[in-house]
């Protein structure tokens, strides 16, 4: 005797797709963590597809070149919809948020678009609750020693570049006891450094407690049994609070490491970015911050070819990366960008200029990470091992973060690590970017 199936009852599977950065990342981990808790088979990035799967695309919108991987992304889903190989795709994000009713116009076939802020609405869609008692359950991503720990949302600077307040919205911070709640979560399933993330880290707290708070929060999450490396990641130079820096001497599983993105350093550049700090105080915060945090590792990102950058502005910045040396360096090429308000003005460099500017700094910031990195031959550190690739272990100091900074190789020929933990290194070789070292006891 054959048993009827209804097939309405049989929830499909849903594979999520993230695009763009760190905080997409934390999100896709959110929305997966409801679905499994919504008892549903949940992946992320699939290979292959099932006829029933739901695709969601949690998309980028910051700068041209993400929003064309977003666009390329979704028509790439809707296709295989069309053909019948998946059932759904819905669409979430920042270009989701930014653009909806330019793509509801030009790709209809997509079955929803969902922005920033409708969790709740998405979950529904696919036939899923929001559980509010889920608070802090992520599915992972990343492998599970580390997890981007995203402590709030949106940002209230006005940076004249970016299209982050359009997407985001304006600056929420997180309570300190919900994160914390996060981080026992995160440390109970074998969670061992957090990567705290936010349009901006220094602004934390403002709105929930009338004061930049991150060093209280930085001692609260310090506290957390298992935790054994905090890093900060997107720090803003304006209104930086020092006391972090103070939290940071003070305990030893916070990294000395700080991601603090800086732009550009001449004086009308800064101005007209709208950066709320000149060039003579930028220098000051550095020196500042490598004064008091002697061995820090200090992060910043530039531009190259904003609108008005002149050939002084450029050798101006390049003279000033040489003489500052920073441990990390990423240098990005402008990118105009409607509704902010740097589009009134006249995008007046090439992109081949652009990218000439960028090379160049590149360049220097290569030099400089060559020289760090010979200087720690014959130093010990301790390195926390992400995973194996090839012939070597892969791994990172606290002065590294995963994806764009240095990395540790580890021959596996010659040793032996488990991904996911800790073993002191012995630096014995170094390139540009790399170091190479065998596990001392």
């Amino acid at each position: 005797m054959k048993v009827k199936v209804d097939k309405t009852l049989i929830k499909p599977r849903v594979n999520v797709i993230t695009l763009g950065c760190s905080k997409n990342i934390h999100d896709s981990e959110v929305l997966m963590g409801q679905l499994r808790g919504n008892n549903m088979e949940v992946v992320h990035e699939a290979e292959k597809f099932g006829k029933n799967d739901i695709v969601v695309i949690n998309t980028c919108g910051f700068i041209d070149n993400a929003k064309q991987e977003s666009i390329d992304t979704i028509l790439q889903y809707s296709e295989l919809k069309e053909r019948g190989k998946i059932s759904k795709v819905i669409v979430t994000g920042c270009l989701s948020e930014r653009y909806k009713p330019e793509l509801e116009a030009e790709i209809p076939n997509v079955d929803a678009y969902f922005g920033t802020n409708d969790l709740q609405q998405l979950l529904k869609s696919v036939g899923a609750d929001y559980k509010h008692e889920l608070l802090g359950e992520r599915l992972l991503t990343t492998p599970s020693h580390f997890a981007y720990f995203k402590i709030a949302e949106g940002c209230n600077r006005p940076c004249s570049f970016c299209a982050i307040p359009l997407m985001r919205g304006k600056h929420v911070s997180k309570p300190i006891e919900d994160l914390v709640k996060e981080a026992k979560f995160l440390a109970k399933n074998g969670t061992k450094e957090l990567i705290l993330i936010a349009q901006d880290l220094t602004y934390y707290g403002l709105d929930l407690y009338n004061k930049r708070n991150l060093a209280d929060l930085l001692r609260n999450l310090s506290d957390v049994d298992g935790i054994e490396w905090i890093r900060l990641q997107y720090a803003y130079p304006s209104g930086f609070p020092m006391d972090i820096l103070d939290a940071m001497n003070e305990r030893s599983n916070i990294c000395n490491y700080l991601d603090m993105p800086l732009q550009h350093i001449t004086d009308n550049m800064l101005s007209s970015m709208r950066r709320g700090i000149t060039k003579q105080k930028t220098i000051d915060l550095v020196n500042k911050i490598r004064d008091k945090v002697p061995n820090i590792a200090l992060r910043t990102t530039l531009i190259c070819g904003y609108p008005g950058e002149t050939e002084t502005d450029f050798e101006e910045m390049k003279n000033w990366v040489a003489d500052t040396k920073f441990d990390r360096l990423g240098c990005f090429t402008y990118s105009h960008e409607e509704k902010t308000h740097a589009h009134v003005l006249v995008d007046d460099v090439t992109e081949e200029v652009k990218q000439q500017r960028v090379e160049a700094i590149m360049d220097i910031q290569q030099n400089i990470s060559y020289d760090i990195n010979q200087n720690k031959i014959g130093n010990t550190y301790k390195v926390l091992v992400d995973k194996m690739d090839g012939d070597y272990f892969i791994g990172r100091t606290e002065f590294d973060s995963p994806e764009v900074d240095n990395e540790v190789l580890i021959d596996a020929k010659l040793d032996y690590a488990t991904p996911g933990t800790f073993v002191n290194v012995e630096v014995d070789r170094a390139e540009d970017f790399d170091l190479y070292g065998r596990i001392v006891k």
